[in-house]
């Protein structure tokens, strides 16, 4: 996958979210960001590999909710009343909304996805919730259609790893937000080497795994963004069952792979644009967080090796 260019891989991209935009929510929950799912029989409504669940918070909207990601970004986005909230890679429109009952009637949400059904699909949603806030754009991430200081907050869940520069998106998140503004964003990660026929697949690259770079790569290509206060707000592991890398993989690869103890995270990341009054005052509640340069520890008993 790395030796195709970037349009090849935004084509591939697009093409793979038209067809998940169309499938149902439990193969895209049983499978790598809709991608790569398992054997049918395998399926069940309680089963996911990345996604968390919406169910709890204000705003959620089942109809929106595709279970492509792999976070809970706009639960840690410390949105207020009245901010300009952007969504990157909005999908059906789920943080959107979400978004929506934070910002309130005085706050305005936008969505931006690369797919064009995806588009549809979230304006479909809008209109039927009779939301006049929430509008949707179709565009890239590496080049937003927004002006420049336009946005309080921005959130992504699962999204930028489909990106083929993640730098360039991250200089756009800071060129829109407002001084001051922050973003809370959820994506993949890796500790570890992935297998090259992982990295080389366009299905695991579509399903969110083999355009993912290294933790600490992530991290500084925020800190080489220029923005600051940077805090994991969240890390789980991601663990692929082995039905699934049996697709790519031989069973020597598999076990070489497991033995290796590579590492696949969702991690929540948080920042400022500078410019602002000072950092914003995160809730304790919103555990875990690691501060940049920090072990992050276990999330949950037998959940680190």
């Amino acid at each position: 996958m790395n030796k195709n260019s970037a349009s090849e891989i935004k084509t591939m991209v697009q093409e793979k979210y038209a067809q998940i935009a169309l499938q149902d929510k439990a193969v895209n929950e049983a499978s790598c960001c809709g991608v790569g799912c398992c054997d049918p029989a395998d399926l069940s409504g309680t089963y996911t590999i990345m996604s968390e669940s919406y169910a709890a918070l204000p705003g959620y909207n089942p109809d929106a909710d595709l279970g492509l990601g792999c976070g809970l970004p706009t639960e840690f986005a410390h949105i207020q009343p009245g901010d300009t909230v952007l969504d990157l890679g909005s999908g059906a429109g789920n943080d959107c909304f979400v978004a929506r009952a934070e910002t309130g009637e005085t706050g305005k949400v936008i969505g931006v996805d690369f797919t064009p059904a995806m588009i549809k699909l979230a304006r479909q949603n809008a209109e039927k919730l009779g939301f006049n806030n929430v509008e949707f754009r179709q565009g890239d991430i590496e080049d937003l259609p927004l002006s420049d200081s336009s946005v309080d907050v921005v959130v992504s869940n699962c999204v930028l790893n489909l990106v083929p520069d993640k730098a360039k998106v991250f200089e756009e998140i800071k060129r829109t937000l407002r001084p001051g503004g922050h973003f809370s964003i959820s994506d993949v990660v890796l500790l570890g080497e992935l297998p090259a026929s992982l990295i080389t697949s366009a299905e695991m690259y579509a399903g969110c795994v083999a355009g993912a770079l290294q933790m600490e790569a992530y991290l500084q290509l925020i800190r080489e963004a220029g923005f600051e206060n940077i805090l994991v707000q969240k890390q789980k592991p991601i663990l692929i069952p082995d039905n699934i890398l049996l697709q790519y993989l031989t069973a020597a690869e598999l076990d070489e792979f497991r033995s290796a103890k590579a590492g696949i995270f969702s991690i929540t990341v948080y920042a400022e644009k500078p410019g602002g009054t000072g950092a914003k005052n995160i809730s304790r509640e919103q555990k875990p967080k690691v501060k940049i340069g920090e072990k992050a520890a276990c999330c949950e008993p037998g959940c680190c090796n």
